[in-house]
């Protein structure tokens, strides 16, 4: 679910945009299938972290049946919350030699 409000985090997305930001974004080691995307989806659009929108970047050239999704301000929070959770896990491998401190965080 990390990855998919990653991918949210910095403008809206349609599902298959969100599956295509995550393949790149992980060169390609993570793969969302739709079941697992929109499964994730359901579960963060109940809890609130997800909204979807009904705003289209350019309605001549969208598919309609294409549903974006953004970010809600407590999705933002939660994202926040997680990516300094893995911060300070990164911070404690390195602290523990099993990261150096060249590699990318």
């Amino acid at each position: 679910m990390f990855h998919i409000l990653l991918a949210l985090a910095d403008k809206e997305r349609h599902g298959y945009h969100i599956m295509q930001e995550v393949d790149e974004r992980t060169e390609g080691k993570v793969r969302l299938g739709p079941g697992t995307l929109y499964g994730s989806i359901k579960r963060m659009l109940a809890d609130g972290w997800v909204e979807e929108t009904e705003e289209r970047p350019d309605p001549e050239m969208d598919d309609e049946r294409r549903r974006y999704y953004r970010l809600t301000d407590f999705g933002f929070r939660v994202a926040s919350a997680e990516a300094e959770r893995l911060a300070r896990l990164v911070k404690m491998a390195r602290s523990r030699k099993l990261l150096s401190k060249t590699q990318v965080s």
